[in-house]
């Protein structure tokens, strides 16, 4: 009997943690092709003045966070949808991937205060560092968040066990 306690337990536990996973690794091109909607979705709501965009936008990054890409409807298009289509994948470790969207939900979330705080021209410009950001991941295949990673890592601020793909590489960015 108490071996069925420790199964069903163990178990629930699992369910939990692969409810929270974060695929390691990830296809490159799916990660451009989210962060290139990101930028779709951020530009037309700058352009549009919309604060209920950085709401969106917000809770996309933290979903993504969160759930990996299994509930975002940005990640969910582009893993699923869009990033086979390209027929190529290139594999890159997921612990930077997910470090970057953390960075992103902390920026939209922070805009997305302020703008309901009365200070829309400090969340636009946070919104703008966003777009930045994405576009480099998008179109240049440099993520700005898997660089701040890197940096970190080798500085000894986040331990090599967290990505040990990326401590194997001291010069590593992505």
């Amino acid at each position: 009997m108490g071996n069925g306690r420790r199964e069903e337990t163990a178990g629930t536990a699992s369910r939990a943690t692969d409810l929270f996973a974060f695929p390691n690794p990830v296809n490159e091109y799916a990660a451009r092709i989210t962060a290139g909607l990101v930028v779709v979705l951020a530009i037309a709501t700058l352009l549009g003045g919309f604060g209920w965009g950085l709401v969106l936008i917000a809770a996309g990054f933290w979903l993504r966070v969160l759930f990996g890409p299994r509930v975002s409807p940005l990640a969910i298009l582009s893993v699923k949808v869009l990033a086979p289509r390209l027929g190529r994948v290139k594999l890159v470790p997921g612990p930077p991937k997910r470090f970057a969207q953390g960075i992103g939900a902390g920026l939209t979330t922070a805009a997305a205060v302020l703008y309901f705080a009365g200070a829309a021209p400090a969340a636009w410009v946070l919104l703008g560092l966003l777009i930045a950001a994405a576009s480099l991941e998008a179109f240049a295949g440099f993520c700005l968040g898997c660089a701040i990673f890197g940096f970190l890592q080798r500085r000894g601020l986040v331990p090599d066990d967290v990505c040990e793909a990326c401590s194997n590489v001291p010069s590593r960015t992505a």
